[in-house]
């Protein structure tokens, strides 16, 4: 049936939302990994500044164990992040019908989000209205309950039946027969309780319409809007809190190595481009999760 083949069509619709939403997590997941490879590699490289500064008699060992401690800890959160890589490929894989452990390539980059003159509220609810599968198959089931009210509404007129047969006496039609046959709907009473529960049937069906059409644009709305902070609190880290970070640490390592600032400034320029890498890696792969969502009700892509 219609409803049947609409139903079909959303079920496979969240899927897709469900394994975009797995890769967003994939790519989130390999740029932290390859994020912290880069920042051990820095820390290494803080780590040989104080060391040589402890040998020239310039610096504390305290500053060449800080960032030992600071290595190990870094080293433990990759690790965790490999395991994570682990288990996103056994999800993707799962959704996909494949084997837990098969293999999965790496993302090659990300795509670029939408930007935000393409995310018209007004337009996007016309597109969730007209072709979100869950309403299509809500208003086949509407279709539904409208052909079964007619077919009740039917019983309440007289049924007439006219016939007409040939005689045949020997090897010749010798006369017809006329057969006229009227059926008078008698049973009232049960005719409108038919008519009643075809009505409620109708009302039900459109009742659960209208509060899926609803539900639908609400979740239209809260995606969106995540989806629009996402992208500028992306493009204001990558613009400007990124660039800012980047020359701070810049100027600490140089300072740290001239003895002009201490190791704990280091330290702290060091954390501050990882918070930032990190607000961008997790605020991109959240937009990509809301842009999932978003296609999954207009039953498309966006």
């Amino acid at each position: 049936s219609d409803e049947a083949a609409l139903r079909a069509e959303a079920t496979w619709t969240e899927l897709a939302m469900r394994i975009k939403t797995a890769y967003a997590v994939w790519q989130r997941v390999h740029a932290q990994v390859e994020q912290q490879r880069e920042l051990l590699a820095l820390v290494d490289r803080m780590e040989s500044a104080a060391q040589v500064r402890y040998a020239g008699g310039l610096a504390p060992q305290q500053d060449a164990i800080r960032a030992q401690l600071e290595r190990t800890a870094m080293a433990s959160e990759l690790a965790m992040l490999e395991a994570e890589i682990s288990g996103t490929r056994a999800r993707i894989n799962s959704l996909l019908t494949r084997p837990a452990d098969a293999p999965l390539a790496a993302p090659l980059g990300q795509d670029a989000l939408p930007s935000l003159a393409r995310l018209d509220m007004a337009a996007l609810r016309e597109r969730v209205l007209a072709r979100n599968p869950a309403l299509a198959a809500e208003d086949a089931r509407i279709r539904a309950a409208e052909k079964s009210k007619d077919a009740v509404w039917s019983n309440r007129y007289p049924e007439f039946t006219l016939g007409v047969a040939p005689v045949q006496t020997r090897n010749r039609i010798s006369e017809w027969e006329l057969m006229f046959e009227v059926n008078i709907p008698l049973q009232q009473k049960r005719r409108r309780a038919e008519e009643r529960e075809a009505l409620a049937m109708v009302s039900a069906a459109q009742a659960r319409k209208e509060a899926a059409a609803n539900e639908a644009v609400s979740q239209l709305g809260e995606a969106l809007s995540a989806l629009e902070a996402a992208h500028r609190v992306a493009t204001l880290t990558q613009t400007s809190l990124l660039p800012q970070a980047q020359i701070s640490l810049q100027s600490a390592l140089a300072g740290y190595e001239s003895g002009k600032v201490d190791f704990a400034t280091v330290l702290e320029a060091q954390r501050q481009i990882r918070q930032a890498r990190l607000t961008l890696i997790r605020t991109q792969a959240d937009a990509r999760m809301r842009l999932a969502e978003i296609e999954r009700l207009i039953g498309g892509a966006l």
